[in-house]
């Protein structure tokens, strides 16, 4: 059986995880699912307005998302808590994060400012729209991503508008797409013994997803429209 194995891969790998909501758990989660020391470092829950983003702890979202990790809470406004946050960084390999860009230069636990401490961390930032660029500060969520990727302009039935998909999937493969970068880069490291910023986002994930749509637009200058459960190109779908 493959799977024991594979569960056990990553656990020499030290994992600290900034994340919060849906993409940057899901990331980590694979992460902890392959076997990594996954450390949870929680905002204080008078920030959150009571209780962590993403739900009630105990509640079976929360639960999902956040299996096979460890947590600890620690106060990044405050020098003391940022202090030992920038320890645990010196013994870590993997830092998660899903903040607005803007957020986590001002609080000193960007790339740049943790690479001074430890020059083969991997780095990994989940946003909804980029690093840079005219959006990078929005907040980003899955269903905006959904529409602005295009996802929504063929899902649905024909003539009954746009539609969003059942499940998070721009959250989910933004998360994905981040872990399987990740691995590329601790990968790497073992080579060049560097570290790297590993950099993605719900608005990439959702246009990459949509990549038979483009290549039917680039190759034969069809724009994708809704078929329901049908499929523009094949059968038996919609039998």
């Amino acid at each position: 059986m493959p799977f024991p194995r594979a569960s056990q891969a990553l656990t020499r790998f030290t994992v600290l995880d900034l994340t919060r909501v849906r993409s940057g758990p899901t990331c980590v989660r694979q992460l902890a699912d392959w076997g990594a020391n996954v450390i949870k470092v929680d905002a204080l829950t008078e920030d959150a307005g009571g209780e962590q983003p993403g739900g009630p702890r105990h509640g079976s979202d929360f639960q999902n998302l956040h299996r096979n990790k460890r947590a600890m809470t620690l106060n990044l406004k405050d020098p003391k808590g940022l202090e030992v946050f920038r320890r645990l960084v010196e013994k870590a390999d993997v830092v998660v994060e899903n903040f607005r860009p803007d957020v986590k230069a001002r609080l000193g636990i960007d790339y740049d400012s943790l690479r001074e401490i430890n020059p083969r961390l991997v780095y990994g930032s989940i946003s909804g729209f980029g690093q840079d660029g005219p959006y990078h500060k929005r907040p980003g969520f899955d269903q905006i991503a959904q529409g602005m990727g295009g996802l929504m302009s063929i899902t649905g039935a024909p003539g009954e508008g746009p539609m969003r998909v059942g499940i998070p999937v721009a959250d989910l493969t933004a998360g994905l797409f981040c872990a399987i970068g990740i691995l590329t880069a601790l990968l790497e490291r073992d080579v060049s013994g560097e570290g790297q910023w590993v950099q993605t986002s719900l608005l990439q994930a959702q246009i990459f997803m949509l990549d038979f749509q483009a290549a039917r637009w680039l190759m034969e200058k069809e724009v994708a429209r809704q078929a329901g459960n049908n499929h523009p190109t094949s059968i038996p779908t919609g039998v």
